[in-house]
């Protein structure tokens, strides 16, 4: 994203970048907010004098923004004083790059930046993701679960929590092994996920063979009805197990 008043700096950095990014742009602080919220990019440039809405708040805004906190800025500006570079600093800017822009430092520095922030993204995924199945964790769903248990609250609105546990799983390692029994949560864990169809929807393995689902903004009988298709789904799967007390 380019937040930039100047149409013919956003030109040049188009110029500069499109062939490795897909650029947006924005030509005032407010504006520029807004679409930060919105498409969430990987990178921000980002002009200090404009009119209206600075660079210096408009990155602060964003610093102070849940949503937008981690977006890395880069100032790109003709101010050329240390000050002018601490301040923007001191706002959460991660970079300074002085008017006229060189296009070959330009682009290293954005692509250092970019690769910077996809290896912090990897960190935090690899932090609330389980390491078997690729979906949420304990972690994650203890955290999730606070946050809309507290949001939905506000709104008086319902939330649902599905609880799902694996009948005779003990059985099913001793008697097809735990390379089997990893592959069985790996499947299970799949057909539960493609049950949820809501991107607010989570589901998270809970414990060993335990999961959960957090449903937001539904109800007991829609909660029931998920539920089931997750039963259903999961019978679909038709996994042997010659030691199960009733299938």
């Amino acid at each position: 994203l380019i937040i930039d008043d100047d149409q013919s700096i956003i030109e040049v950095l188009n110029e500069v970048l499109e062939a490795d990014y897909d650029i947006i742009f924005s030509t005032n602080g407010s504006q520029g907010i807004d679409l930060a919220k919105s498409a969430l990019p990987d990178l921000i440039l980002l002009d200090i004098m404009m009119p209206g809405i600075d660079g210096y708040k408009v990155c602060d805004t964003l610093k102070n923004n849940l949503q937008t906190a981690n977006i890395p800025v880069i100032f790109v500006t003709e101010l050329s004083d240390i000050q002018a570079e601490i301040k923007g600093l001191e706002v959460g800017a991660i970079d300074y790059i002085s008017k006229p822009i060189s296009p070959p430092v330009v682009k290293m520095r954005v692509r250092n930046h970019i690769a910077l922030k996809q290896a912090r993204d990897s960190l935090a995924m690899l932090a609330v993701t389980d390491s078997l199945t690729g979906i949420s964790n304990r972690r994650h769903f203890d955290d999730v679960l606070q946050l809309e248990c507290e949001r939905l609250f506000r709104l008086k609105k319902p939330l649902s929590l599905v609880m799902i546990d694996i009948d005779y799983f003990k059985k099913y390692n001793d008697a097809y092994g735990h390379v089997m029994g990893d592959s069985c949560l790996v499947e299970v864990a799949e057909a539960i996920q493609q049950s949820l169809l809501r991107p607010a929807d989570l589901v998270a393995r809970y414990g060993g063979e335990e999961f959960a689902c957090i449903l937001p903004h539904t109800d007991l009988a829609g909660a029931l009805a998920i539920a089931e298709r997750i039963r259903h789904a999961v019978e679909k799967l038709s996994i042997p197990h010659a030691r199960s007390g009733f299938s």
